[in-house]
């Protein structure tokens, strides 16, 4: 593990790199973009994650601490993503991997990244795994009314980090609301999962099935009994060791 700087048009981006022991050359690379509302978290808040990941794909992953709200609103989170993604294909190389095995990938807020990211770079992206993703800002979907509150994530908190992210602008641009967006032909296969009882649930599976629809590869997968943040207690929670080496192992064999 290192961390560095990662040029670009506002500056460095902290980013922080992993490459498990025996990993490959040629191996896959992994983009990935933490969760936290677009407004929290870090390169710390998901570095458990990030390790873990790195050794079930057997990838070296790249870990953005990118700008948050509310000092930085969208796009600014969003560019510096998108800088991060493009920066880790042209240097795969000196990284010990390789450019035609990139993948993108993202927790909540991250996730929503991930799914921007990969669309605007369909042509190097070969991989988006997508982890319980935000990827509307409507808010009404039958998941928000059954867990608005005692699951942690609320409906409530979740109107207020689309607030923060926004900073005023349109909620139904694509860039920030994906399941909006009309162009998701074409785009690379796609991990998706989900929680049981958990806010985002039902717009993360309508994601997964426009894809679907738009003839996207899609493995969907929805963690029964888990909630909001599973994905991180790695240390607690048998099933989010599962659902690492799920996503891991789909890394592992872009081809």
């Amino acid at each position: 593990m290192r961390d560095i700087g990662v040029p670009s048009a506002a500056g460095e981006i902290p980013v922080r790199l992993y490459r498990p022991h025996g990993a490959e050359v040629g191996a896959p690379l992994v983009a990935y973009f933490h969760g936290g509302g677009w407004a929290m978290g870090g390169l710390d808040s998901v570095d458990p994650v990030c390790r873990a990941l790195a050794t079930a794909a057997g990838a070296v992953v790249a870990s953005a601490d990118y700008r948050l709200a509310p000092e930085h609103p969208f796009p600014a989170g969003l560019d510096d993503c998108l800088a991060t993604t493009r920066w880790l294909a042209a240097e795969a190389g000196s990284l010990g991997g390789d450019p035609a095995r990139l993948a993108v990938a993202g927790d909540s807020a991250g996730g929503n990244l991930a799914t921007v990211v990969a669309r605007h770079l369909r042509d190097v992206i070969r991989l988006q795994a997508l982890i319980y993703p935000v990827c509307d800002a409507a808010l009404d979907t039958p998941s928000y009314r059954d867990f608005a509150e005692g699951y942690g994530l609320t409906a409530e908190g979740m109107g207020l980090y689309w607030g923060l992210y926004l900073g005023g602008r349109e909620g139904f641009d694509p860039d920030a609301s994906p399941l909006r967006a009309q162009d998701l032909a074409g785009l690379p296969p796609a991990v998706v999962l989900t929680a049981e009882c958990d806010v985002l649930r039902d717009e993360g599976e309508a994601y997964a099935a426009a894809l679907r629809s738009a003839g996207v590869d899609v493995q969907l997968r929805r963690y029964d009994a888990t909630v909001h943040g599973f994905w991180r207690w790695l240390a607690r929670a048998r099933l989010a060791r599962e659902a690492v080496a799920e996503v891991g192992a789909a890394i592992a064999r872009i081809p």
